[in-house]
C-alpha cells in the first residue's frame, strides 16, 4: 500500500505544481507577508520592513483565513474528478483508500510547498532589511500554516468523497458553509452565549471552543509560540486556567490538531470503501 500511496502523491503533486492555482497562491503569501512587513511603519509614518515578530504577529489572523479556504476549495476541486476520470481512478487495482490518501498528501506537498515559496520569498526581504530578530516567531507561523492546510485538506476529503461530476459545485458550496462557519461564524456565536451564562459555565464553553474549532485551536498554539501568553484572548486564558500553564494547553492543542488530520480522512476512507462510482 505504502508504494501505490507514494504513487498517487506523486502524480496529485505534479498536477497541483502545475496549476496557475497553486502559482498564484505561492505569489499571493509573498506579496501579502511583504505588504503586512510593511504596513506597520507606514501606518505610524515611517519606512522600512518590521522585523519577522511583528510581521509574524500581524500575520496570523490573515492565514486563519486564506490558508483554511484555499485549502477546502483546491482540495474539493482535485478530490471530486470528473465522471469518467472517477470511473477510471477507481477501476484500477489498488485500494480505493490508497488513492485518497495519495491524493490528500500530494496536494499537501504541493500547497505547503506554495507557502514555503511565498513565505521564503518575503523573509529574505525582512531578514535582508530588519536581521534575524523574531525569526522563530515566524517560523511559527509557517508551521500553523502547514498545520491549517494539512486539516482543511482532510475535511475537503470529507466533504468531496462519493461527489462526482456534477456534484462538485454542491462540494464546493458545502466547503464554503464549513470555512464561514468556522472562521467566521463560530466565535461570534460562542462569545455571545457565553455572556449569557455564569461564569464558570462560560469559561467551560470558551475552553471547548478553544479546542473544538480547529482554526481556533492553531490560533491559540500560534500565539502561545509568538507572543506567549499575554496576547491570549478571552477563551485561550480559560484554556490555560484549566490546563495549569502553557505545557498543558499546549498538549490538549496539539491532540485537537492531530484529531482533526486524522478523523475526517478516516471518516471519507471508509464511506468511498462502501459507495458506488457511477
Amino acid at each position: 500500500m505504502g508504494a501505490e500511496v507514494w504513487l498517487c502523491a506523486r502524480h496529485e503533486r505534479l498536477l497541483a505544481a502545475r496549476s496557475r492555482w497553486t502559482h498564484i497562491f505561492a505569489v499571493a503569501f509573498a506579496v501579502l507577508a511583504l505588504a503586512i512587513a510593511s504596513s506597520g511603519y507606514i501606518l505610524s509614518g515611517g519606512r522600512g520592513i518590521e522585523d519577522f515578530a511583528r510581521t509574524a504577529a500581524s500575520l496570523t489572523e490573515l492565514v486563519l483565513l486564506i490558508v483554511p479556504l484555499a485549502s477546502l476549495m483546491m482540495g474539493i476541486l482535485a478530490m471530486t474528478p470528473d465522471r469518467g476520470g472517477a470511473e477510471v481512478i477507481y477501476a484500477q487495482p489498488i485500494p480505493r483508500s490508497s488513492v485518497l490518501i495519495g491524493t490528500w498528501l500530494g496536494l499537501l506537498e504541493a500547497l505547503v510547498g506554495a507557502q514555503l515559496i511565498g513565505f521564503g520569498t518575503a523573509g529574505i526581504v525582512i531578514f535582508s532589511q530588519a536581521g534575524d530578530e523574531g525569526l522563530g516567531a515566524y517560523a511559527v507561523i509557517v508551521g500553523a500554516s502547514a498545520v491549517l492546510t494539512a486539516i482543511f485538506l482532510s475535511i475537503a476529503a470529507a466533504v468531496s468523497v462519493g461527489n462526482v461530476g456534477r456534484r462538485r459545485v454542491r462540494a464546493l458550496a458545502v466547503g464554503l458553509m464549513v470555512w464561514f462557519a468556522l472562521a467566521l461564524v463560530f466565535d461570534i456565536g460562542v462569545l455571545g452565549a457565553a455572556t449569557l451564562l455564569r461564569s464558570g459555565d462560560a469559561s467551560r464553553l470558551l475552553i471547548v471552543s478553544a479546542l473544538l474549532n480547529p482554526i481556533d485551536a492553531v490560533r491559540t498554539g500560534a500565539f502561545l509560540g509568538v507572543e506567549g501568553t499575554g496576547a491570549f484572548g478571552p477563551a485561550s486564558q480559560a484554556l490555560l486556567r484549566f490546563t495549569h500553564g502553557a505545557a498543558g494547553a499546549a498538549m490538549l492543542i496539539g491532540a485537537s490538531l492531530v484529531s482533526w488530520i486524522v478523523l475526517p480522512a478516516v471518516f471519507a476512507s471508509r464511506r468511498l470503501a462502501r459507495i458506488d462510482i457511477v
